[in-house]
């Protein structure tokens, strides 16, 4: 039966495909099709991976202390009778054998299935028995992860070209981090439960250049997996089982989309001016060194945020120290060839939490708690060792600073005694830095705008954080998927805010970019160009899109709309404004 899903659209284009379902559970473990001819060999990894904790458990029941608690021996016992049960392994052995899923993936298979069952049971004592059937599987998955030492990350993650289809990940949700793993793997897309337009995830999956669909609802609950999928990541639409009719519309639509890249690569190479000769820089977000190299190739100019935290997340050994990060971010410099490149200090906390091997103070899961520089300075031995990699790679192009999340003055004045402390400690060690360097900071807290004299005073560039500034402002957590539809780009505050922040730098002298996703949105270009906005840093899939915008503007023509649009309070009449606006 064909039905469809709706959700938010967070990364353009049309994939279609088979459902890879992927729990939260899934994601901690290694999932993968095994090679034709392993079968037998895998099936035998699983049920030793059943005798071993069999035996653990045995020796378990046999160590106890004769004090121990009666309740104890019953729950090894329960244990051991649910892990002899051979229904158990037979359905994963099956999957094994026929579908070719690795061990891990065929008993989370059978896991989930079991779960659900028990979930439908009214019987309280026998609904209880779903958590010892969940523990004793997790029980096995350790053990089968202990006979690899491996996890997702691993390249045989899932290879489509081996499934036969092109694959599409569905999951409840995915944290940034785990999205990095999938970064490298060929799915042709992403629908989860949660999430909003602008939470990291969905930014991570744009960089991916690949369709997603955010805040689906109950997706992962309804599509099973191996369901022929059509994600729509330009509409916000998932279709399930389509009818042939719809695949073929579908196709038509992929290739119209293909013909229209095609299209833009011939203005990849143009000056970016508006038709009255208003230069404007198009630079390139990224999260990781390699990005870089698809920065030049969409034709950045440079780097107008580098998301350095992602070089910290996701990490199974120790942070990177000042070495590797310098390494790192002369890679980016390096495959930049001259260009400037905008390194943003580390902003965890929130949805973006350092990998659980980190033996660090915890940062905030909050977007109002311990994050950004407030957490950097918290650790002032992590933040001067990235500042000293900072200061050591500018010795190789154009480098500058950027400082996330800054709100007070105090902030403000610790922020720049610790790059004077780092610039003596490398002067101690004779290494060679630019004593120069730019530093900058971001916008994107309200009380940042409404005191941008004291920003304007201390630092040389600003750049604004849309993501940030438009929850703020509007007191939405941007990941909360119970509020996600309220985050609105439009609200005549957020317009306001963002009119009068570029319209202050501008007349201080001072560069102003937007580095947030609004940046990237074709629809806002003509908007934003209005203001006075010459500097715009996006996603590098998104480049050339705004690209054309800008050359098909007429800046002049665009102040007295755009004036008009940031009068309009009600709601009909902003979109006559706008209606106005796209058509000068």
């Amino acid at each position: 039966m064909t039905f469809s899903l709706h959700g938010i659209p967070v990364s353009k284009g049309i994939a279609i495909g088979r459902a890879v379902l992927i729990s939260r559970a899934a994601l901690e473990v290694s999932h993968h099709l095994i090679d034709p001819g392993q079968e037998d060999a895998e099936a035998r990894r699983l049920l030793a991976a059943f005798k071993q904790v069999q035996s653990e458990l045995t020796t378990l029941r046999a160590g106890l202390p004769k004090d121990a608690p009666q309740e104890m021996a019953a729950f090894l016992d329960v244990h051991s009778m649910i892990l002899a049960d051979p229904t158990l392994a037979e359905k994963p052995l099956r999957l094994i054998r026929t579908e070719r899923l690795n061990a891990a993936w065929a008993l989370t298979t059978e896991l989930n299935d079991l779960l659900e069952q028990f979930a439908e049971i009214e019987d309280p004592y026998l609904k209880e028995r779903a958590h010892d059937i969940r523990q004793v599987a997790e029980r096995v998955l350790k053990a089968l992860h202990s006979q690899h030492k491996e996890g997702l990350s691993q390249p045989d993650f899932l290879a489509p070209t081996d499934a036969g289809v092109d694959a599409i990940i569905v999951a409840h949700d995915i944290a940034p981090h785990d999205m990095l793993r999938f970064k490298d793997y060929a799915f042709k897309g992403f629908v989860t439960d949660l999430g909003g337009r602008t939470s990291h995830t969905a930014i991570v999956a744009r960089s991916m250049e690949i369709p997603a669909v955010v805040g689906a609802r109950h997706a992962s609950e309804i599509i099973r997996h191996g369901d022929w999928l059509v994600l729509d990541g330009d509409r916000g639409v998932v279709v399930v089982s389509p009818s042939n009719r719809l695949l073929a519309d579908y196709r038509a639509l992929q290739q119209a989309e293909l013909a229209e890249a095609q299209k833009l690569q011939q203005i990849k190479y143009s000056d970016t001016k508006t038709r009255d000769g208003v230069q404007i820089e198009l630079l390139a977000n990224i999260e990781l060194p390699e990005d870089a190299n698809q920065a030049v190739e969409f034709g950045a100019v440079g780097v107008g945020l580098f998301r350095s935290e992602f070089l910290f997340m996701n990490r199974k050994e120790a942070l990177p120290g000042e070495e590797q990060q310098y390494l790192e971010y002369r890679r980016v410099i390096e495959a930049m060839h001259g260009l400037p490149v905008n390194i943003r200090t580390i902003d965890v906390g929130a949805d973006k939490a350092l990998g659980s091997s980190s033996d660090l103070s915890q940062t905030g899961t909050s977007p109002l708690g311990l994050r950004a520089i407030r957490w950097s300075l918290t650790e002032p031995e992590i933040f001067l060792t990235q500042l000293r990699a900072i200061l050591r790679a500018s010795a190789h192009g154009q480098v500058r600073i950027m400082i996330p999340m800054l709100a007070h003055a105090k902030e403000i004045s610790e922020t720049l005694r610790l790059l004077e402390k780092a610039k003596a400690q490398l002067q101690q060690r004779n290494q060679l830095f630019n004593p120069n360097i730019q530093i900058g900071a971001m916008i994107e807290i309200p009380a940042a705008a409404l005191v941008l004299p004291l920003f304007i005073r201390h630092f040389d560039f600003l750049s604004i954080g849309t993501n940030d500034l438009i929850q703020y402002t509007l007191a939405i957590d941007r990941a909360d998927h119970a509020v996600a539809h309220l985050y609105d780009p439009y609200h005549p505050a957020i317009l306001n805010l963002l009119a009068n922040i570029i319209r202050q730098a501008n007349q201080a002298g001072i560069p102003i970019a937007v580095c947030g996703e609004m940046a990237g949105d074709p629809s806002l270009t003509k908007l934003l160009l209005g203001m006075g906005l010459t500097d715009f840093s996006m996603h590098f899939s998104q480049l050339l899109l705004v690209k054309r915008e800008i050359l098909k503007a007429d800046v002049s023509k665009l102040r007295a709309p755009t004036a008009a649009v940031l009068s309009a309070i009600d709601p009909a009449e902003q979109a006559d404004a706008l209606a106005a606006l796209a058509a000068a």
